[in-house]
């Protein structure tokens, strides 16, 4: 299990750590183990059943799912996959909620420090995207609030995203934040930014390490949810990272035009109802400057996986409380961003590979290889996993 590496960190009673490790080793055992077995299950059994039914194998997720809803294995896993969510949860909020006072007191700390900057709105309108969903099944969503200045909910994403993850995103969290600005900063060399905007930041988690892979430069981090801006904030000032965080839809940017030279998010995109990608794509190209940078980690598109694949990414759709999570890998990334006014020739897509699994040296080696898009590891919660981003360059027309 990971620890996290900050002043928020919560002191845990022996059976509080006993059970964070157990959901940490179940979650490894469902998404690793289990996943093999299941994938065994849909090409002995799922896929010749479909294909004697049907007359052709599964041609896309939807129809992957449908093979194997009647097997037994698929139901088995997927109760205990969403067990093991219900379970972050319980394991998470008793510390939680025992220390939040603590926890407050030590945010109102560090706010006396001149490292970084939040700024809230108090009659700002939460999207119902994220308001009327339990994301990830978690109590609350994002935005719940338990009295002034709250910030459980930050503090509740960060502590069952430790342990689901289980040690794959790094002591940080911030594995795709550091495999993609190194990656970047390496294929890029010439390319320095001065002013970075991180969209749907959460807890800043991956906002972080566009200031350590480029530390001279300005670094702002956006969300709708207050309660985790304001954790986000303390965690940036305990680790000494000046950040800047407001309170913002992504879709209505509140900064100037060609303001800011790279536009970033992580795993954001898939929480957006459909009819606001094209707004955010958008107002990216709006923001940034001639010479800038888009670029979104999410889950490959449909088009680029097989279907089974495509089917255990959207798994999440279907039993995991992410509405929209199909209908944005229904997308075609290139079209989007070329809609957004774009030009078709500056798209670029790249797999990344995890520079929390491989470690420096390793990882420098394997950027250097053009890696493929429909791999079991891709965009998949696993050991040696690794990232898929898309984007465009903001040229002069």
């Amino acid at each position: 299990m990971t620890t996290i590496e900050h002043d928020l960190r919560l002191p845990l009673r022996r059976d509080e750590k006993a059970r964070a490790a157990f959901v940490s080793g179940l979650r490894r055992y469902v998404l690793n183990d289990m996943a093999g077995e299941l994938r065994r299950h849909f090409e002995k059994s799922a896929e010749p059943d479909y294909r004697a039914r049907y007359g052709h194998v599964p041609r896309n997720g939807r129809e992957a799912h449908e093979a194997l809803q009647a097997n037994d294995y698929f139901r088995f896993y997927s109760s205990l996959r969403v067990t093991s969510q219900d379970m972050l949860y319980h394991s998470v909020r008793p510390a939680i909620e025992r220390h939040q006072p603590t926890l407050l007191q030590r945010a109102q700390q560090l706010a006396g420090s001149d490292c970084g900057s939040l700024q809230l709105k108090a009659d700002f309108p939460v999207p119902r995207s994220v308001s009327a969903f339990d994301i990830h099944l978690m109590p609350g969503s994002y935005t719940a609030e338990y009295g002034p200045d709250d910030l459980t909910m930050g503090a509740v994403y960060e502590n069952r995203l430790a342990i689901s993850t289980f040690g794959t995103f790094g002591p940080n969290l911030d594995d795709i934040g550091q495999s993609l600005s190194r990656f970047i900063r390496v294929r890029y060399p010439d390319f320095k930014p001065r002013r970075i905007l991180d969209l749907g930041c959460t807890v800043g988690h991956n906002t972080g390490s566009w200031k350590d892979s480029y530390p001279d430069a300005d670094v702002h981090g956006i969300d709708v949810a207050a309660p985790c801006l304001r954790y986000a904030l303390a965690r940036a000032q305990s680790q000494r990272r000046a950040l800047h965080f407001q309170q913002m839809n992504a879709e209505a940017l509140e900064f100037a035009d060609a303001s800011f030279d790279v536009v970033f998010s992580s795993m954001f995109l898939h929480e957006v109802p459909p009819k606001g990608i094209p707004k955010v794509f958008s107002e990216a190209y709006r923001v940034l400057r001639p010479g800038g940078l888009m670029l979104h980690m999410e889950l490959p598109p449909a088009s680029e996986l097989s279907a089974y694949d495509s089917f255990y990414l959207d798994w999440d759709g279907h039993y995991n409380e992410e509405p929209f999570y199909r209908a944005f890998r229904a997308q075609d990334p290139r079209a989007v961003v070329s809609a957004a006014g774009f030009r078709a020739q500056d798209y670029l897509q790249f797999v990344v590979p995890s520079f929390n699994a491989l470690g420096e040296q390793h990882w420098l080696r394997s950027i250097d290889a053009t890696l493929p898009v429909n791999s079991e590891k891709t965009g998949r919660l696993s050991d040696g996993l690794r990232w898929f981003c898309f984007g465009a360059w903001k040229r002069d027309h």
